[in-house]
């Protein structure tokens, strides 16, 4: 996967989407390319999928000051502790994708992230996630309560 490919959506993008929260939200859109589609099946792969989910995560993360090189450096990190898929149509290469996610819970040491993907070109959502990131120590592998600036600025 080509991180270079992923870019900031716009919010004309965003725009045609209903239920989406008023703040906190980022977005990244990408084409899907030929390998990231199933062998047999070729509609966009489910591996490809979580890993976008991570990336959007991590990019989230990113502009709300909370790098995960950052965190490394801290000695925190933080892990999935869940994720819940439901993929609710297929895509296909070539086909343009507008990624989504928002933090819809924020507690101590956790966090609940939304997730969606939506095909760009009929605006139809192909997917929608929630996930479970938990803030953990490095050293202890335990979790820690989740420090500024990202308390502040995923929300």
């Amino acid at each position: 996967m080509k991180v270079d490919d992923f870019h900031l959506a716009t919010a004309d993008e965003l725009l045609p989407l209903r239920d989406l929260p008023a703040r906190g939200v980022f977005a990244l859109t990408r084409t899907v390319r030929g390998e990231e589609t199933s062998a047999l099946v070729p509609h966009l792969n489910n591996i490809t999928i979580v890993s976008w989910i991570d990336l959007i995560a991590a990019r989230h993360g990113d502009a709300a000051g909370a790098a995960r090189a950052d965190l490394a450096a801290q000695g925190r990190m933080w892990f999935v502790a869940r994720h819940e898929i439901n993929y609710l149509a297929e895509a296909f290469a070539g086909e343009k994708m507008l990624l989504i996610t928002w933090v819809q819970d924020l507690g101590r040491t956790s966090l609940t992230r939304a997730t969606r993907i939506v095909r760009m070109g009929d605006g139809v959502e192909c997917v929608r996630a929630t996930s479970r990131w938990a803030m953990v120590d490095l050293a202890t592998r335990k979790p820690v309560p989740i420090g500024e600036p990202a308390r502040t600025n995923l929300m």
